[in-house]
């Protein structure tokens, strides 16, 4: 039976991708939605709070009915409507959804046409040339399908961040509570903020390393032992992560963990520096010889090659040593940076929250302002907002502002930029707003040149403030659409627009070389959880990981400073 929250709310979500390509009704559909947003990201377990009697309808988002079929998820490990619907849509059709540019009506057309049921019938549809021939396909998107499908064929399995760290954070937190154990940190790519990872390598320090190996495999949410001995053990996750545990020598822990942490690039230049002054640079410790002169704490490692430490982020060898050599390393921004955010939703499209909630969600998190940016009309599933709702909204903001004491909220719209590269509503409308973040939510497979043209043409409008998730990816869901970074870029640097690094875990778009890329030709980012529930806004945090891997400051982003300060900026 589902025992983690994220179990539920992926049944849920299951259900609502189902429905949509069988054609349901929005609203339905968005109610699953919600309510998976809203029970993924619960800081507390929904089986442990049906256990106390808790009343599962006071959620945001979540009605009774969803309460119900919560219940039953917990209960029998199954939920009757998903069995029934998969008579007549299969599940595998929501992998197929997940293809750039296969929304559910033509996902439903081609189940419907050529009989396709998953990836595989894809493929063989796509290369047999019969997708072309379908209305309202064409010969492009044949071969955009075919490209994404290659694409996904290679490569190891990756988690996003947010999905390793619900598996391995409970995990770490055992091994750390085991009597004897000094230390248990995760190194590799998870330590470095990465946003997938492949597998995770903790590294032990310890007294006696062999209970604490019999521990690690016998623990609850293993599937599968690998490996098991004495200093070393390999296992499988439930959720099929790959978690090897190695136990490493007191005076070695520190070079251990440099080592793993990695990049491999950097490993490189770090060992290359070594051996410019005649040392060798291992996993075990820096050695002169024979002996070894560090190794113990991380710190010394660096400091035996004449650099001062870099924090994990930035160790991919794309110039933080230089900058380490030159006293040049960013002074990177912090979550205690950030005073405010500048995407969310409300009930008033497809969030779950009402304005009032939203503000106490966010002044509940030390935050002094929040910009309600609900979808524009555009977005006909969430309930997108046209002119004269967005004027309504604007009114009860002014009038709920009013009220609130310790919390502000900002007037903006997520608003959608259209295939010609105009703005989804009136700019009359768009001029009464503090500020706008602009979006891509259709027509994602337009080639690079018009896509391009595309959200250029966007940032011309003089309403335009920030641009929201710029690609549009989803990881390892969707590669982003094509677009020519460089020259948005460059636009946006001489236009002085925002590139928001999106901090939702499926996105984290921009990524961190482009975040880096931006900040060097002087554009502002704006880290922002486009929040769907107050919850939401404790994903802030993956943002700025995102951020800090790109060398991003607190300097770079608009929404560390105070309210005077973020609306003397958007004011320019």
């Amino acid at each position: 039976m589902p025992t983690h929250n994220r179990d539920i709310a992926a049944k849920f979500d299951e259900l609502a991708d189902l429905l949509e390509i069988q054609g349901a009704n929005v609203f339905r559909v968005r109610a699953y939605r919600n309510g998976a947003r809203t029970l993924r990201d619960l800081p507390h377990s929904v089986v442990q709070l049906l256990r106390d009697g808790t009343d599962l309808t006071e959620l945001p988002g979540i009605g009774a009915d969803l309460a119900q079929k919560t219940r039953e998820i917990v209960e029998t490990g199954e939920l009757s409507d998903l069995q029934e619907i998969v008579q007549d849509v299969p599940e595998s059709l929501i992998d197929v959804m997940g293809i750039a540019g296969l929304g559910p009506k033509r996902v439903k057309t081609l189940y419907e046409a050529l009989g396709v049921r998953d990836l595989a019938g894809l493929k063989k549809a796509t290369e047999s040339g019969e997708i072309q021939d379908l209305s309202g396909f064409g010969k492009k998107t044949e071969q955009n399908i075919l490209e994404e499908l290659a694409t996904r064929g290679s490569g190891e399995k990756r988690f996003r961040r947010r999905d390793a760290e619900e598996l391995a954070e409970p995990l770490i937190e055992m091994l750390r509570q085991i009597d004897g154990v000094d230390q248990a940190i995760i190194a590799g790519s998870y330590r470095r903020r990465k946003e997938t990872v492949g597998d995770l390598d903790i590294l032990l320090s310890c007294s006696d390393a062999g209970p604490v190996m019999d521990r690690f495999v016998a623990y609850d949410d293993v599937q599968r032992v690998l490996s098991h001995g004495q200093t070393r053990a390999s296992v499988v996750l439930k959720g099929g992560l790959q978690v090897d545990l190695r136990a490493v020598a007191r005076e070695s822990y520190g070079a251990a963990l440099h080592y793993f942490t990695g990049s491999q690039a950097h490993n490189i230049r770090v060992r290359q520096l070594g051996q410019q002054r005649g040392l060798k640079v291992n996993e075990y410790g820096v050695f002169e010889g024979e002996t070894r002169v560090a190794g113990r704490r991380e710190v010394e490692v660096f400091e035996a090659v004449g650099l001062p430490e870099i924090v994990p982020e930035l160790r991919e060898d794309r110039g933080e040593i230089e900058a380490a050599q030159t006293d040049k390393l960013p002074d990177l921004v912090t979550l205690d940076d950030i005073c405010g955010n500048l995407h969310s939703h409300t009930d008033w499209s497809d969030g779950a929250g009402t304005l009032e909630e939203m503000a106490q969600a966010a002044k509940a998190r030390g935050l002094s302002y929040l910009a309600i940016t609900d979808h524009s009309k555009a977005v006909r599933v969430a309930g997108g907002l046209d002119a004269d709702r967005l004027a309504r909204q604007i009114d009860a903001i002014d009038d709920l502002n009013e009220s609130l004491d310790g919390i502000t909220l900002l007037k903006g719209i997520e608003v959608d930029i259209l295939e010609d590269g105009t703005l989804d509503l009136p700019d009359a409308v768009l001029a009464r707003l503090d500020l706008t973040v602009c979006s891509i939510h259709s027509r994602m497979n337009l080639s690079g040149d018009k896509q391009t043209t595309r959200v250029l043409k966007a940032m011309e409008n003089p309403n335009f403030t920030i641009l929201g998730h710029p690609t549009g990816r989803l990881l390892g869901e969707r590669a982003g659409y094509q677009l020519d970074m460089e020259q948005v870029i460059a636009q946006a640097s001489q236009g002085g627009h925002v590139l928001e690094i999106n901090a939702q875990p499926a996105r984290l778009d921009l990524d961190d070389t482009h975040a880096k890329m931006a900040r060097e030709a002087g554009v502002k980012l704006s880290i922002a959880t486009d929040a769907h529930a107050g919850t939401h806004l404790d994903l802030m945090r993956f943002g700025v990981d995102q951020a800090r891997r790109g060398w991003v400051t607190a300097d770079d982003v608009i929404n560390t400073r105070d309210l005077q300060g973020l609306r003397k900026l958007l004011r320019g």
